[in-house]
């Protein structure tokens, strides 16, 4: 017999949905026109209709297993699921889009993940036609599936140092995939330990005795009859992680394996089939294009990550009472119509304002830079059909940045929001703990969030240089190049504010971090270029550099959508007037914030004096609490559905405590009243001492 809790007994007064709801009433803006701003009517009518289909359905719809099965049987379910979204996709013919919020709501990584996020796009953007009719068209059926195989046990982001090799053999025309090393077995490829049947394999391109470095291939690499592995080919998954356990990340090492010629995709670079010559690729630059896009997505993601985070903290902050406010008293009206003092909200101390604004602001300053880069990328990509390449490296090192930049945001934010809700954050019922440990990984993959940072401040540097040079004219200018010529114009100017009220102008706000960031540069540059300071000793400093301009481009982008109601929204939604003030209010709280944080490098540059910081800190605090009555409103407009949220914290009804007693009753160790091991471990233990008991009728021990 199941333990259960008594029904009857319901949770302290008010309740939560009371307490939501009146939070709800103070909101200054109608929720659904910024959701409605945020995301367009057709894609919410998209989301709504795939959310029915998938809470009705009897694979996809429960997802309360996660928080108490171990690995295999999360594995396995996951698989089940995996194949079902497959069918549903086949089903209702859903497009890219329509999978992708399908992929989003059901919150689960699988197998099949990078079939589709990285096999089949990879085939789609360097195998030539050919190679596409062969591989693509039954990818896209799942008739093959793939996963993309980079990553070395002894290599990960030095993509050039790479040790598994394709030696191309002209007399039989093809090429011996092999892996020379114990370090140069592939490692951490998703998919690929259970699912996988084919492999982008990046190896070491060697023909007539010269290394071109790494290419894709595209290998099979397990029988489709019986899925069994392939002679010389040795697979398997790389073990438990600490999170992301329904995807089998595997393993895999070739022994002198034998591929055709056909297996280099070679839409860019290839080999002469007859002699072995190397063809190179019309422009090296041409796959940065791909990555520029890969990480628009990653920022974009990032607005959901935190978005869900903040959710969470906010809306339990606003169920969750806890202690007293002498100088503000938390009242409500009884039932019997009585007026009485409760508990304060956790939401209604400044100090759980300062945890929680900040990070809302956070996934806001993610949707319009996100929705910024794809509006960027494609525009680059008519540049590039046009044969102009100048656009694409500012884009590309910009990319690269706030790749590292969002995701760190985004691991830190689902932390912060976990501790803000305090002991009940630690349970897996929150929906936080899971969640942060699926996430984590995008800190080191595609590209780890350190080492990219080198991209973006090379490029800086090289910008900086070119400037100073007089080599970059209004048609080849770009954003870098344009804050860089305004700091080498006034490289002694100060900052224009008198008062806290001058920190809420958003055109102060956005020349103090262009100065800043320049400034870095400079300083930077001089070190190097003067001080012959080695560019190993300057890492933590070009770290800066990158994280600084990345914050100014979110800044940037956030002030401009929302002061200047630019149109990288790209949703045809209008924004209202009290839409647009609570967003430039949030544009003001994510630029105060991040100055707040980033104190020492705006003090050192001396562009913000000690008193102005002072000044900026106070309107920090002044612009929190004007946000306060809209902030459960706020996270609803990101409009998650319980579904996604899967949490006992952040239900939109504010039960939280039902739920969280309903969630332990699932729990598989109170199946029983008398749990699993009692007999064995506990009874000879409690038992040994009898003599000096007695039970009564109730089993209720006396001495």
């Amino acid at each position: 017999m199941a333990i259960s809790f008594p029904k009857h007994l319901k949770p302290l007064e008010p309740s939560g949905t009371v307490l939501l709801q009146e939070e709800r009433k103070k909101a200054t803006f109608q929720t659904a026109q910024l959701t409605n701003f945020i995301y367009g009517t057709e894609y919410l009518e998209k989301k709504n209709r795939i959310q029915s289909i998938m809470e009705n359905d009897p694979i996809l719809a429960d997802k309360s297993h996660r928080y108490y099965s171990g690995r295999l049987v999360r594995f396995r379910k996951s698989l089940a699921a995996a194949k079902r979204l497959v069918e549903l996709l086949k089903e209702h013919n859903w497009t890219d889009e329509e999978y992708g919020i399908a992929d989003l709501l059901f919150d689960e990584s699988s197998a099949f993940r990078l079939h589709r996020s990285m096999f089949m796009p990879t085939i789609l953007n360097q195998g030539t036609e050919e190679q596409q009719k062969m591989y693509l068209e039954p990818a896209r059926r799942y008739e093959i599936i793939g996963c993309y195989a980079q990553t070395e046990l002894g290599h990960g982001s030095n993509v050039r140092g790479l040790e598994t090799t394709a030696t191309y053999h002209p007399v039989t025309e093809t090429f011996e995939l092999n892996s020379p090393t114990l370090t140069s077995a592939k490692w951490w490829i998703g998919g690929l330990g259970v699912a996988a049947t084919h492999a982008i394999v990046m190896a070491r391109l060697i023909s007539q005795g010269k290394d071109f470095g790494p290419h894709p291939f595209i290998v099979q690499i397990r029988n489709l009859a019986n899925h069994e592995p392939l002679e010389g080919i040795t697979v398997g998954d790389i073990g438990p992680k600490f999170g992301f356990n329904t995807v089998d990340n595997g393993f895999i090492l070739f022994d002198h394996v034998r591929i055709p010629h056909f297996a280099m995709l070679a839409r860019y670079a290839r080999i002469e089939k007859k002699t072995g010559e190397y063809i190179t690729p019309p422009n090296s630059k041409l796959a940065y294009g791909t990555m520029v896009y890969v990480r628009a997505n990653i920022v974009l993601e990032s607005r959901n990550v935190i978005a869900r985070a903040a959710t969470v903290a906010v809306r339990y902050s606003a169920v969750r009472i806890q202690g007293s406010d002498a100088s503000n008293p938390k009242r409500i009206t009884a039932a019997d119509g009585s007026e009485k003092i409760v508990e304060t909200p956790v939401l209604d101390y400044t100090m759980q304002q300062f945890r929680l604004f900040p990070i809302i602001a956070q996934a806001y300053a993610c949707h319009f830079t996100g929705k910024e880069m794809h509006r960027m990328y494609h525009e680059n990509q008519e540049r590039m059909a046009q044969g102009d390449f100048s656009y694409l490296a500012d884009l590309h090192a910009s990319s690269s940045g706030l790749k590292s930049l969002v995701t760190t945001l985004g691991v830190n934010a689902i932390e912060e929001c976990r501790r803000a809700c305090g002991g009940h954050g630690y349970s897996l019922f929150s929906g936080l703990g899971q969640f942060y440990q699926d996430y984590l990984p995008k800190a080191t993959w595609e590209g780890d969030n350190y080492l990219l940072t080198q991209q973006t401040a090379r490029h800086l540097f090289k910008t900086f240089r070119s400037v100073r040079a007089g080599k970059i004219n209004d048609k080849s200018s770009t954003f870098s190049s344009k804050y860089i010529a305004e700091y080498l114009s006034f490289p002694q100017a100060q900052l224009p504010a008198a008062s806290p009220q001058d920190f809420s102008n958003s055109e102060v706000l956005l020349s103090a971090f262009k100065y800043r960031t320049a400034y870095l540069i400079a300083k930077a540059i001089h070190a190097i270029d003067i001080e012959k300071i080695t560019w190993n000793d300057m890492l933590v400093d070009i770290y800066r550099i990158s994280r600084a301009h990345c914050q100014l481009l979110m800044v940037y982008n956030f002030i401009n959508a929302t002061f200047n109601r630019s149109s990288n929204n790209n949703t045809n939604a209008a924004i209202t007037p009290p839409v647009k003030e609570v967003l430039q209010q949030m544009a003001i709280l994510f630029s105060l914030s991040v100055l707040d944080q980033e104190a020492a490098d705006f003090l050192t540059s001396g562009y913000i004096s000690s008193t102005q910081f002072t000044m900026a800190r106070k309107q920090l605090i002044t612009v929190i609490k004007s946000i306060r009555p809209n902030a459960v409103a706020l996270v609803d407009a990101f409009d998650l559905p319980d579904y996604l949220l899967n949490s006992a914290l952040g239900g939109s009804n504010g039960n939280v405590y039902e739920v969280m007693t309903a969630m332990a009753e699932r729990e598989p160790l109170n199946h029983k009243k008398v749990a699993d091991g009692y007999d064995e471990f506990i009874r000879p233990l409690i038992h040994q001492g009898k003599a000096c008991w007695s039970v009564d009728q109730r089993g209720v021990a006396r001495l």
